[in-house]
């Protein structure tokens, strides 16, 4: 018998339910999302080679998308589904959301850059977030070194951390203390401002959230909060060789969401483009190049932005000669233990760092078995084990043995 877990969000006078994944089919749904994320970013990985255009390769990954969430529950035509976060891919010092419109300058890949992937899908509402980063050229033959590797393997072992971390009975600042340790083995820190969501249907950026850098400034706003049974959140873990500040350039914001808020809009272009973004995508995260008329969808933006009731995912980035990498999946906190959902395996072969973790604490962690059901008979066994092998060996092997369950390949 399913025993339903409830949230309640008011809207207006009326209290609605919010499903959980103590329902059966919203762990389905979740996972029919998951697993075309991590289908589409396995297909985008093969398509980045050197002279490849950024801006086309958005829009593939956002085509592929839609086309997989669009074989999902043909039947009923009342079910939403779709594009859960546009497809942005940022290279080298540039942190997130890269993606160019049409009418703006585009990017081609080089042999050497430090790639980042990030995209999202959702089922009825039901939201995969997936990033990956890779370096186009690497090959067990010729591995990344220096600094390139210092930020990836930082950031996939903060990952790593943060998925064993991510469970009831464990809070948030936990996790962002041992992002921060993890880093900084790698002499690397985490992006300041970046933050993991609760996921929750049809809400990409739900209340409770983990900060993953330590600048006493925002440490001193955050909620600590303890994670609990049932509960689904967007791990978004994001490293840098730098100083870990982010700043605007020159590349325009094209990413966008609507917000709770309501305001009477002055003019007729920006009133017409709230509606069309209501209609079709909903409290979804969207792309203005996706608008038939990207002019006038720039124009409506602006008055919706200065008002709340639009808001922009900046594009920012590190300073010049910095890398920033990127690791994002989607955990299912079910009954048995954490679940990741997205995300692909990591091949620690090919990044050769200098540094390594020595915190005793967080190799013991990293030893622990990422597979529910396997964790308990892992555990004492890790402890053991962790001062004979070396934390990335027993990691890879580990990320082999618990990654979500993929699409043939």
């Amino acid at each position: 018998m399913i025993h339903f877990y409830k949230s309640i969000m008011t809207v207006g006078d009326a209290d609605v339910d919010l499903p959980t994944i103590s329902d059966d089919l919203v762990v389905t749904k979740y996972k029919m999302a998951a697993e075309i994320v991590n289908k589409v970013l396995k297909e985008m990985i093969t398509e980045c080679k050197p002279g490849s255009s950024v801006r086309d390769l958005c829009i593939l990954g956002d085509k592929k998308l839609k086309e997989e969430t669009g074989k999902a529950f043909k039947k009923d035509k009342k079910l939403t589904k779709g594009i859960a976060f546009p497809t942005c891919i940022s290279c080298n010092n540039c942190i997130c959301h890269y993606s160019p419109l049409a009418s703006e300058p585009d990017s081609s890949l080089a042999d050497g850059d430090l790639v980042k992937i990030d995209m999202g899908a959702h089922i009825d509402g039901f939201i995969a977030v997936v990033a990956h980063t890779f370096v186009i050229g690497a090959s067990a033959e010729n591995p990344v070194t220096g600094k390139k590797a210092d930020a990836v393997m930082a950031a996939h072992l903060a990952s790593e951390a943060a998925l064993r971390l991510v469970k009831p009975g464990n809070d948030n600042i936990e996790v962002t203390e041992t992002v921060n340790k993890v880093a900084e083995s790698f002499e690397c820190k985490p992006v300041e401002g970046m933050v993991s969501h609760q996921l929750e249907q049809n809400k990409i950026d739900g209340d409770k959230t983990i900060l993953h850098s330590l600048t006493e400034a925002q440490s001193k706003e955050h909620d600590t909060f303890a994670f609990g049974l049932h509960e689904v959140y967007g791990v978004d873990v994001l490293v840098s060789t730098g100083d870990g500040t982010n700043k605007e350039k020159d590349a325009k914001t094209v990413i966008y969401k609507k917000t709770d808020l309501t305001y009477m809009l002055k003019m007729k272009t920006s009133r017409e483009f709230l509606s069309q973004v209501t209609k079709t995508y909903g409290q979804m995260p969207f792309n203005l190049r996706n608008f038939e008329e990207e002019k006038k969808a720039r124009m409506g933006v602006v008055e919706c932005v200065k008002h709340n009731v639009i808001q922009p995912f900046h594009v920012l980035y590190e300073k010049e000669g910095v890398s920033v990498a990127q690791f994002k999946f989607t955990v299912l906190l079910m009954p048995n233990g954490p679940q990741k959902i997205t995300g692909l395996p990591f091949d620690a072969a090919l990044y050769k760092s200098e540094k390594a973790i020595e915190d005793q604490e967080v190799l013991t962690l990293l030893k622990q078995s990422a597979n529910p059901k396997a964790a308990k008979k892992k555990k004492k066994a890790a402890e053991k084990a962790v001062s004979e092998e070396t934390v990335e060996k027993k990691v890879v092997e580990e990320d082999m043995d618990a990654a979500p369950t993929l699409v043939e390949q």
